[in-house]
């Protein structure tokens, strides 16, 4: 349960926590555009935070319609936001990018968000290109496996366990001539890997079970420059445990890095940082 949080507040034990502030920033104001993704129930709750909204209210439906959930009468601006999962074969984009264009202009929104989960195919890439040559200059935003998309944004998921996260987002903009071309997927990390994790795949845990971790184990918990994400290390039969996660000092450097670098926008699911809100946009809440 994303919600939970533990009731006990347990003091840790953080080396190397002080994260530096680039200059020129404040407390909870970034350059770049922050989207909140939200579903109609959370959009009410998660104004309250004054950023920008994605709506995850729409999918596509049989022959290439544009599906809409219980999303209120006066929502507007913001981002449509649109889901494959469960869609059928996309026979005519430019019917499909039809739709959402008369979308957008009812609801005033500001451009879409295509949160495709299925591998790129050639409909939505089709889809993809499409839209974004007739919404322009309107942003149509995409997963990075549909970076290929003319004209599309594609998104650089921030969650890393290896590597470094810096020279990751350099990398994607040298691929793009230019970082304004790019957003950030902003994916809350909890992982906890059995070492040595030679496939870089761990075990996903839940808030809950972060923190029960946390409460049981009593760690001392480290900053990773590198991964830009906290990290602590246990022991459990007979096998160390390497556990990964963000909190909200994490994600806002990793925020402000891209913000530094000419990132158009970020993208942040509600309900995943729903509990960190209050502290990463301390200025902007109603």
């Amino acid at each position: 349960d994303l919600h939970v949080r533990s009731r006990r507040q347990r003091q840790m034990c953080i080396r190397d926590s002080s994260i530096p502030v680039p200059t020129g920033f404040h407390k909870g104001e970034f350059i770049l555009q922050i989207y909140l993704a939200v579903t109609p129930a959370e959009a009410q709750e998660a104004s309250r935070f004054r950023c920008s909204l994605a709506h995850v209210a729409y999918c596509i439906g049989p022959d290439s319609t544009l599906l809409r959930q219980n999303l209120l009468l006066q929502t507007r601006g913001g981002l449509l936001s649109v889901t494959d999962r469960g869609a059928p074969f996309i026979a005519s984009p430019e019917r499909l990018s039809a739709a959402a264009l008369r979308e957008c202009g009812r609801r005033s929104y500001g451009g879409v968000l295509l949160d495709f989960e299925q591998p790129p195919a050639p409909d939505r890439l089709a889809f993809a290109e499409t839209l974004a040559r007739r919404l322009s200059p309107r942003p149509v935003y995409v997963p990075e496996s549909y970076a290929a998309a003319s004209g599309a944004i594609p998104l650089i998921c921030t969650a890393i366990s290896g590597g470094n996260f810096v020279q990751r987002l350099q990398e994607a903009a040298a691929g793009r001539d230019r970082a304004g071309g790019l957003a950030l997927d902003v994916q809350r990390l909890r992982m906890d890997f059995t070492l040595p994790a030679q496939s870089g795949e761990g075990r996903p845990l839940s808030g809950l079970e972060l923190q029960d971790l946390l409460d049981r184990e009593s760690p001392s918990v480290f900053f990773s420059q590198d991964l830009c994400a906290r990290y602590f290390t246990y022991a459990r039969d007979g096998e160390t445990h390497f556990v990964l996660f963000d909190d909200a000092d994490t994600l806002s450097q990793k925020l402000r890095t891209g913000g530094n670098m000419g990132f158009a926008a970020a993208f942040l699911m509600y309900p995943e940082v729903q509990d960190l809100l209050p502290k990463l946009f301390p200025g902007r809440r109603t």
